[in-house]
């Protein structure tokens, strides 16, 4: 055991515990993520809007039902994250039962 010391210790590591970081590395990457995609859209969007503001060709109509589509787009992105959440809070509660 002496080439590996960290796997000496993850062996001796109740599995539970394990698992529960697991969950919480996956919850930090997920949300750091979620955020980082939704700075990019939210950015893209202020530059598309400047865009749009510019450009006499594109009609009301068009401008109209993109901006339809962005705030359905937004809905479902909350609609998700709030989905991933309660999932991640009920996976932590198991695990908080469980002991």
């Amino acid at each position: 055991m002496q080439a590996y010391p960290h796997f000496y210790l993850a062996v001796k590591m109740d599995p539970k515990q394990i698992a529960k970081q697991m969950i919480v590395c996956n919850k930090t990457a997920f949300d750091n993520n979620f955020r980082a995609m939704q700075l990019l859209q939210e950015q893209t969007e202020r530059l598309v809007g400047k865009f749009w503001e510019k450009c006499p060709m594109f009609p009301e109509e068009g401008k109209k039902a993109i901006a339809d589509w962005m705030t359905s787009y937004k809905k479902g992105c909350a609609d998700f994250k709030n989905t991933v959440d309660d999932n991640f809070k009920k996976t932590d509660e198991f695990f908080k039962e469980s002991k």
